[in-house]
């Protein structure tokens, strides 16, 4: 017993040991980033203020190592992101700062749906915005050996000058584990690079002011290419058994498209001027889309074709039109957040125990969903889709 004692005891002390090791080696690290702030004009009050209290945070490399045991398809992520309740808070926003999403499109020529849309996914229109301390994740992330380690330096630097420059106190800086924050959820070296001042105060603060947001983005989107008055696209009717290229690029003019017996999914000809490439998200078993170079510029937002057709899809939906109308190649349907949440009511009245039903769904849901399905006779990856749903509404 007494050897197990001081085994347990030396195991303690070099745990404590290689504690405190970390934290002198993080404490290195911050100054020296503190010294390189310096170089880039950045004072020592500055960062100071900025960086007082940080310490290394496990979770952000939990998070920035992790990878996603679910991935999400395409027609859950859509029916996620563009369903009745987000056009309907959309619609509502747009009117509650029409003045704001007016003068920003006359100022950038981006239209106002599309501005809306970007304000709708990335923070449901403000109301998401992230829980994480920028100067600890990034600090995080900028003293700890990763792939991204220079890039994530210069984002820390990016911060702590939108500090220095007065935009922003330190406590209004919080977002994702990985840095992006504010409204429309820029990261910092782009806030630099692209935020501007909507509201006329003097300050650029995407934060608090939903103008600064909202113009910001319009300036985003301005300079990745927006053309002013044209569309991003359409769905389209693909013949069966098409074998042709697929894809956001390469682009090839309409009437090329049209040779190829595809049509607009009302069937009529295909419109619009400039070169167009063919999104089949789902593969050439489900909807088409003919897209332009306003949809490449909603691409540049987030670099996933899954994101720039959500933003396109609820700018359309903004606008009075119909969503898609295309068959998913799937029977097992996408749900919306008001759906997800009642999946989660539904497991909590079974016992489970998942916390609120809000309707995210996060690791606890999806373990729930699993066991349920495995229960149920169902194939048990634990996603949340209308076979789940149905099942759970019916008692069984």
């Amino acid at each position: 017993m007494f050897r197990k004692i001081l085994a347990a005891t030396a195991a303690m002390s070099m745990s404590a040991f290689g504690a405190s090791q970390a934290h002198a080696d993080f404490a290195s690290c911050l100054a020296g980033l503190k010294s390189a702030a310096a170089g880039q004009g950045i004072s020592a009050a500055t960062f100071d203020r900025v960086m007082a209290g940080v310490t290394p945070d496990p979770k952000v490399m939990e998070a920035f190592n992790s990878q996603p045991e679910f991935k999400t398809p395409i027609w859950d992520y859509l029916a996620f992101l563009v369903d009745e309740q987000k056009v309907n808070e959309g619609r509502a926003m747009m009117a509650r700062h029409g003045s704001a999403l007016a003068s920003a499109e006359q100022r950038y020529g981006v239209d106002r749906h599309t501005i809306a849309a970007v304000w709708g996914v990335e923070s449901d229109y403000g109301n998401l915005r992230g829980r994480w301390a920028l100067p600890q994740s990034l600090g995080t992330l900028s003293c700890t050996a990763n792939r991204r380690q220079a890039y994530f330096r210069g984002e820390l630097m990016a911060t702590l000058k939108i500090v220095q420059r007065g935009d922003l106190a330190p406590q209004k800086l919080t977002g994702s584990w990985a840095g992006a924050f504010g409204q429309t959820q820029f990261m910092p070296s782009t806030y630099l690079r692209l935020a501007v001042d909507g509201d006329g105060d003097g300050r650029r603060d995407l934060v608090d002011s939903t103008a600064d947001a909202l113009h910001s983005t319009a300036n985003f989107l301005a300079k990745s290419g927006w053309q002013s008055g044209a569309g991003w696209g359409y769905e389209v009717r693909v013949p069966a058994g098409y074998s042709g290229p697929t894809g956001r690029n390469p682009k090839q003019p309409v009437s090329s498209w049209a040779a190829k017996g595809i049509t607009r999914i009302d069937g009529s000809a295909l419109t619009g001027s400039g070169n167009a490439g063919l999104l089949m998200p789902a593969g050439r078993n489900g909807p088409g889309f003919l897209v332009f170079k306003n949809y490449d510029a909603a691409y540049s937002y987030n670099g996933a074709d899954s994101y720039a057709l959500a933003i396109s899809l609820l700018s359309d939906r903004l606008r009075g039109r119909g969503g898609v109308q295309g068959r998913w190649p799937t029977d097992d349907r996408g749900i919306s957040r008001a759906e997800r949440k009642e999946i989660q009511v539904l497991l909590l009245r079974r016992g489970y125990q998942i916390g609120e039903a809000d309707g995210a769904i996060g690791a606890l849901t999806r373990q729930a969903i699993a066991d349920y399905q495995r229960k149920s006779g169902m194939t048990a990856d634990g996603r949340p889709g209308g076979k789940v749903l149905d099942s759970l509404r019916s008692g069984r």
